[in-house]
Parts: structure tokens; C-alpha cells; sequence
């Protein structure tokens, strides 16, 4: 079973320190209940959810070393791929699994798939007897996806990333469903700031 995604930095965005990462984006699937101790069951929803964000960025600090061991170790070039250029970034990108630990932070020992592109990390963290394989593909599948719809290593990526690292509020605009995202418009908002 699939414990959570997360989307986070791997190299910090000029607003970071170095050994910084930034947690964008994560989805846990399923709670923790059995693992809560009567003290945190008492947690109120914004404490659990702080405690929730806490495990993430554990992980995401986790895979961040992880990918920066891979990246040294193989003493290839990180090259900067332009908008459109998705498909190259997936085929350089970095792979691997890190294992965690019990109680660090999940109460099970887990499994983290990691894939770093450019100055991204995605994972995929699931139950140690998952197929890693099939997980694997998912992880891909779901990268491309991510890149390609969000344009995350487009022109302004390292704007919106500051941006987050900052918390800065974004202008939004509003848009119905059907309406795709006015990419211009974004970055006419982000220029702005």
C-alpha cells in the first residue's frame, strides 16, 4: 500500500541555505491512527496536521541526502532542460530507493522511492513487501505527468520556488474547471511580485 507522495527540492532555490529542502507538495494516503499515542490522539486537527507535515519533511530530508549522495557518486553534469524538454529531464533523472526505519517517522519500516529531476525530488513512499517495480512505474508515470501539466522546470520555476519558500501569497485568478491554466497570466503575477 501506498503511504504518501511528495514533491520537494533537492538543491536549494536561492532562498534556502544549502542543507535546506522545501516540502511543495504532499498527499498521505490513510492515517496513522494505530501508531497515535493517547497523548496525540488528544491532538487537536491543526496539531495533527503539523505532526503529519513534520513525518513528510523527515522523509523529504531523508531522500534529499540520498539524491545528493547519487548525484556525487555518478559525477554527472546536471544540465538545465528548457520548457518542452520533459522527456529528456525524465530520461536524466536520478533514481533510487531509500529504506526508513521504524519510528523514523512511519511506526512500520516503509520504503522510499525517490526520483530527482533537476532541482526536484519526487516519492513515493510504500510497505517494505510493495513491488518496487510496479512502484517504480507509478512514480515515473505520475513525474511525467507533474512536469509536463504543471511545467515545473519552465521558465519561473526558480520564481515559484522562491516564492514557496518564502510563503508568499500568490494572486490567484479565478478559473472554472474546464478553463486550463493561463500559463502567461501566472507569469505575468510572478513578475509582478
Amino acid at each position: 500500500m501506498v503511504r504518501c507522495f511528495l514533491i520537494h527540492t533537492v538543491r536549494p532555490v536561492s532562498a534556502l541555505s544549502a542543507g535546506e529542502s522545501r516540502l511543495l507538495y504532499s498527499r498521505l494516503f490513510g492515517p496513522d491512527e494505530a501508531a497515535l499515542t493517547e497523548r496525540q490522539r488528544a491532538l487537536s486537527p491543526e496539531e495533527r496536521r503539523l505532526l503529519h507535515k513534520e513525518k513528510m519533511s523527515a522523509v523529504a530530508r531523508q531522500v534529499r541526502s540520498a539524491i545528493s549522495l547519487s548525484r556525487e557518486a555518478s559525477g554527472r553534469l546536471l544540465v538545465e532542460t528548457v520548457p518542452g524538454e520533459e522527456a529528456l529531464a525524465m530520461q536524466d533523472a536520478d533514481s533510487g530507493v531509500v529504506r526508513l526505519r521504524a519510528r523514523d517517522p512511519f511506526t512500520a519500516e516503509m520504503s522510499a522511492l525517490w526520483l530527482g529531476v533537476q532541482s526536484l525530488g519526487f516519492t513515493l513512499v510504500c510497505e517494505p513487501h510493495e513491488n518496487l517495480l510496479l512502484a517504480e512505474g507509478t512514480l515515473r508515470n505520475l513525474t511525467r505527468h507533474c512536469l509536463e501539466n504543471l511545467h515545473m522546470l519552465g521558465q519561473g520555476s526558480e520564481a515559484l520556488g522562491e516564492a514557496m519558500v518564502k510563503e508568499e501569497k500568490l494572486p490567484v485568478r479565478e478559473q472554472s474547471a474546464e478553463q486550463n491554466v493561463d500559463t502567461a497570466a501566472f507569469q505575468q503575477d510572478l513578475q509582478e511580485k
